[in-house]
């Protein structure tokens, strides 16, 4: 893949709006415990508040966080001038040594008898070769569809984002599974696997990625199904215009990575 650096004026040139949102957000992985709590605090105003999809675990500190959560890696998108939370995913891994239910998906803990596909199925792979993207959020003052000027469920004081700011929020579905794929890769994970609803997964394949539906739909705060996208997929059909993107989000969190790694060392290899 080309470079970033290298290739800086032509894709500005090409794809404005990208080369904006690059400059404009920043990718992160929380590394620390005050890191995470941002994120299960997005999380809250989303899953609990807007939608009521989950009962808080800390509501006097306004968290959404469960079991999973331990053995995630976390993302975290913030938006640079106004240093506000935009979205945040997180990668889960299970391992056959963790104490349930860690030891698999949350996919297989409440859809597990959803999933039909004959190949893939997460039985049928090696433990440590696949990994979930789950608990997607995006703040709703990133949605493009919100009008003015208030950050309502973000923050207390009201943010003003310009036309050419708000041109870019469109992305951030987009950079968050790309953020999620390239972490996955970065640790030499074969399959993702993803439980969602089919317009999320239409939305992605405009994106280039063409996920598998191995799953009947569940009723999980509405019809969603399980999916899965393998490293041929993604890198076969991954739209050509968000490879510097791709590549920037690498830069960002590899470095971020390393460090998370070096923690696993020791604790997360004794849970």
């Amino acid at each position: 893949m080309t470079s970033c650096s290298s290739s800086t004026q032509e894709y500005e040139q090409q794809n404005p709006t990208l080369a904006r949102f690059m400059k404009e957000f920043r990718f992160s992985l929380a590394l620390t415990p005050e890191e995470k709590q941002r994120i299960y605090r997005l999380r809250y105003d989303i899953y609990c508040v807007e939608l009521e999809y989950e009962e808080p675990t800390d509501r006097p500190n306004h968290l959404e966080y469960d079991a999973y959560d331990k053995v995630a890696i976390h993302c975290l998108i913030e938006h640079r001038r106004t240093g506000l939370a935009a979205a945040c995913t997180r990668l889960v891994m299970p391992h056959p040594e963790y104490p349930a239910p860690l030891d698999r998906l949350p996919l297989e803990s409440y859809g597990g008898r959803s999933l039909t596909h004959p190949e893939l199925n997460p039985q049928r792979f090696p433990p440590g070769s696949y990994y979930e993207i789950s608990r997607l959020a995006v703040a709703r003052a990133f949605r493009t569809r919100i009008k003015g000027n208030e950050v309502p469920g973000v923050s207390d004081n009201p943010h003003e984002f310009t036309p050419e700011e708000r041109e870019t929020f469109s992305l951030l579905i987009s950079g968050l599974f790309l953020a999620g794929y390239a972490t996955g890769r970065m640790l030499g994970k074969q399959l993702g696997f993803a439980m969602m609803e089919s317009k999320l997964q239409r939305l992605l394949a405009m994106s280039g990625f063409h996920f598998t539906q191995i799953g009947e739909p569940i009723d999980l705060h509405g019809k969603r199904s399980a999916y899965c996208l393998n490293r041929e997929q993604a890198e076969a059909g991954m739209d050509r215009t968000l490879l510097p993107l791709y590549q920037h989000i690498k830069e960002e969190l590899k470095p971020q990575l390393d460090a998370i790694r070096l923690s696993w060392s020791d604790s997360m290899l004794y849970l």
